[in-house]
C-alpha cells in the first residue's frame, strides 16, 4: 500500500514522481482502512507492506489498517526512512511485524546535503524498533563519492553490531543515476565487493548486495558453517537446507521469520 509525499527530499530519489506528487494527483483514489484487508485477501497476500512513499506521514491510516490486518492474522511491514518520533512508533509497534529501514548514509553532513534531513532520528528509530521486538532489516544505498568510503561503512557496520546485533540483515544496494544525481555514475562492483568484505570483517552475519547481477550475494548462508540456506533470484525464493529453523548441516539456529504473521500481538 502506498500514497504520495515524503518528509525527505533526497536528491537521488528513484520514486520522485511519487514522493514529490501533489495529494490531488489524478491517479490517487480514496481507500478506507477496512479495504486494505479486503485488497490483501483478494490478491491472496500473506501480509501488507506500507511502502513506495514514506508510511509515517500517513501514520493514522497505516495504524488503523494495521490493526485490522493483524486481527485477521496477516503480517504487516513498514518500508521506511526511519524518520518517525518515539510515541507514534510505540503506538504502532504492537501491530507492526517488520520494518525495512533505509539508513541512507552515516554522517550528518550527508543527510543534510542529500536528504534535507538528519541522521540521529533515524538511528534512534532503528534502536527503538529493535527494542520493541519489531523485526528490522537495514538498507544502505551506496552512492559513489558521497557515502561509499570504507571508513564510513566500518562505522555503520560497527554501530549495527554494537547497538542492534550482528544478526540484523543489512542490504547494501548499488546506486544508479536518478532524479537530481544523474551526473553520478553507477557504483562499481569492486566497491560493492569491498563493502561486502568489510561488513563480514566487522562481524555482520547476514549481508546482501542489491541491484547487482544474480549470484551468491542475494543468498542466505549459515553463519556457522557457510551452508547455503536460502537461494534468491529476482522474486523467486528457494529454501534449501533449513529444518525446523536450523541449518541441516550443523544444527545452527537460523534467525528467520516464517510464521510471525499468524501470531497476533493485539
Amino acid at each position: 500500500m502506498g500514497s504520495v509525499g515524503c518528509n525527505f527530499r533526497c536528491l537521488h530519489c528513484q520514486n520522485y514522481s511519487i514522493s514529490t506528487a501533489d495529494p490531488q494527483s489524478s491517479y490517487l483514489r480514496e481507500l478506507e482502512p477496512e479495504q486494505v484487508l479486503f485488497k490483501a485477501k483478494e490478491h491472496n497476500c500473506q501480509g501488507v507492506a506500507f511502502t513506495y512513499n514514506e508510511p509515517s506521514i500517513w501514520h493514522e491510516f497505516a495504524l488503523d489498517s494495521a490493526k485490522i490486518v493483524k486481527k485477521d492474522g496477516l503480517y504487516t511491514c513498514y518500508v521506511t526512512n526511519g524518520y518517525i518520533n518515539e510515541d507514534p512508533l510505540k503506538e504502532i509497534s504492537n501491530f507492526l511485524d517488520a520494518m525495512n529501514i533505509d539508513v541512507k548514509g552515516f554522517t550528518e553532513s550527508f543527510y543534510k546535503k542529500i536528504c534535507k534531513a538528519k541522521l540521529q532520528p533515524v538511528i534512534d528509530t532503528c534502536e527503538l524498533a529493535n527494542e520493541l521486538d519489531i523485526h528490522i532489516e537495514l538498507t544502505y544505498l551506496v552512492i559513489p563519492t558521497y557515502n561509499d568510503s570504507l571508513d564510513e561503512i566500518e562505522r555503520f557496520c560497527s554501530w549495527v553490531c554494537d547497538k542492534l546485533g550482528e544478526t540484523v540483515p543489512v542490504h547494501f544496494s548499488r546506486f544508479h543515476p536518478d532524479h537530481n544525481l544523474q551526473n553520478i555514475p553507477h557504483t562499481t562492483m569492486k566497491t560493492m565487493l569491498d563493502i561486502y568484505e568489510t561488513a563480514k570483517k566487522i562481524g555482520l552475519y547476514y549481508i546482501y548486495l542489491g541491484n547487482v547481477s544474480h549470484g551468491d550475494y542475494e543468498n542466505t548462508f549459515c553463519s556457522k558453517c557457510g551452508n547455503l540456506l536460502i537461494e534468491r533470484q529476482g522474486f523467486f525464493v528457494n529454501f534449501k537446507n533449513i529444518d525446523n529453523n536450523k541449518c541441516n548441516k550443523c544444527d545452527n539456529p537460523v534467525l528467520i521469520v516464517n510464521d510471525k504473521y499468524t501470531k497476533q500481538k493485539i
